[in-house]
């Protein structure tokens, strides 16, 4: 139980997210099913708070001493990725979003995805669905990569 306490913790923090949580199970020797279901759960735990009240604070904290530089670093963040998902998008948004969220790369995921959807003002809803949908791809992306790896160093033991 502890092992997949630390799994739910790993995919909520920002930057490493499922993205770290998957290869971390998977080395650990943990099953497959639950650690992506859990995973996952612990990636989109945040989102919805991200969405509503992520910009509210990252807008009052940009002018504060201590804690400035790294809202408007966040803000900055936020509004670049949701101005890149706009251009290359267009009218296909939210499958932008999708993407955006569920292929990993740096920089990439549900926090930067919800941001940068908070920023464009998208529908609440619509938004929660996509970078859901986003996760779960970036879940079976990490879940085959970590299975090649780690079973290729089975391999060669």
């Amino acid at each position: 139980m502890r092992k997949y306490l630390i799994v739910f913790l790993i995919s909520m923090v920002p930057l490493i997210e499922l993205r770290g949580a998957v290869p971390y199970a998977v080395g650990m020797g943990l099953p497959v099913v639950p650690s992506l279901v859990v995973s996952v759960l612990g990636n989109m735990l945040p989102v919805p708070f991200i969405f509503l009240f992520a910009r509210r604070i990252l807008e009052w904290g940009k002018d504060r001493k201590y804690i400035g530089g790294f809202c408007r670093w966040c803000l900055e963040k936020g509004e670049k990725g949701g101005r890149k998902l706009e251009e290359k998008a267009g009218r296909g948004l939210y499958v932008a979003l999708l993407l955006f969220v569920g292929i990993p790369l740096p920089g990439t995921g549900a926090w930067t995805g919800t941001l940068a959807a908070s920023m464009l003002n998208l529908d609440f809803r619509k938004s929660v669905l996509y970078v859901l949908l986003g996760v779960l791809l970036a879940g079976a992306i990490m879940l085959a990569a970590s299975l090649g790896v780690f079973g290729a160093i089975s391999f060669l033991k």
